[in-house]
C-alpha cells in the first residue's frame, strides 16, 4: 500500500536519544572531515523536535547520512537576527541535500518557507525533498501541504503490488516522488539513490 503522507509517530521506533551530533555545523559536504556520509539539512519547526528525532534516526540508520538541524546548533545567535539567516544559508549550501520536515506547523512557519525558498534557489529540485507528516487523526486529503507536493519532490512509501506505468512491479520501499508539471503522473526514484545522487 502506498503512502504519500505519513502519520505523526510513524518513525518513532527509529528515534535518536540525542540531537547532539545533528546540531554540529557541517563543513562543505564534509570534504575536510573525512566523513564520507551524505549531508542533509533538515528544515523543521522547533515544536516538531520529537517527530524530528524519529526522522533523523530513520535516515541515519537506514541510509547512513549525516543530518544537520539548526535549532540546537550552539553557534547560532541566541536571538534570531540577520546573522541567524546568514548562518542558515551557509549550512544549507554546505549540505548536499535539503529535506523539509513538512508538518502542518512547518508549512505555516515563515522560517521553514524561507529555508525552502533558499534551498530551492541553491539546491535545485534534484536535491530537495519534502518529508510530509500529518496529524494521526486526519486524512491525507486534509493535509495542508498538498500544494507543496505538487511542485516539490517528496518522500513516499510504495508497498506490495505497486506497478510502474510499464507494468513492472515496484519493489516495496521508500522513494522520492515527483509529480509531472502537467499532473499526468509521477516519477519515482529510490530514496537511497536520491540521497547518493
Amino acid at each position: 500500500m502506498r503512502k504519500y503522507v505519513f502519520n505523526e509517530g510513524s518513525f518513532s521506533s527509529y528515534k535518536v536519544s540525542s540531537l547532539t551530533e545533528s546540531r554540529e555545523p557541517i563543513l562543505r559536504h564534509d570534504a575536510f572531515s573525512g566523513d564520507s556520509r551524505i549531508t542533509v539539512f533538515i528544515s523543521h519547526k522547533h515544536s516538531d523536535l520529537e517527530e524530528l528525532k524519529g526522522i533523523i534516526g530513520f535516515l541515519e540508520k537506514n541510509y547512513n547520512v549525516k543530518c544537520y538541524i539548526d535549532s540546537r546548533d550552539p553557534s547560532m545567535p541566541k536571538i534570531t537576527s540577520g546573522e541567524t539567516a546568514s548562518k542558515i544559508k551557509e549550512r544549507i549550501r554546505n549540505c548536499k541535500k535539503f529535506i523539509l520536515l513538512a508538518t502542518e506547523d512547518a508549512i505555516e512557519s515563515k522560517w521553514c518557507n524561507w529555508e525552502l525558498g533558499f534551498g530551492d534557489a541553491n539546491k535545485f529540485k534534484d536535491h530537495i525533498a519534502l518529508f510530509p507528516i500529518k496529524k494521526a487523526d486526519t486524512s491525507e486529503n486534509a493535509y495542508k501541504g498538498n500544494e507543496y507536493m505538487q511542485i516539490y519532490p517528496y518522500i513516499a512509501y510504495f508497498g506490495q503490488d505497486e506497478k510502474y506505468s510499464d507494468g513492472k512491479i515496484i519493489a516495496p520501499g521508500y522513494y522520492v516522488r515527483e509529480i509531472k508539471p502537467d499532473r499526468s503522473g509521477g516519477i519515482i526514484v529510490p530514496l537511497e539513490r536520491w540521497l547518493k545522487s
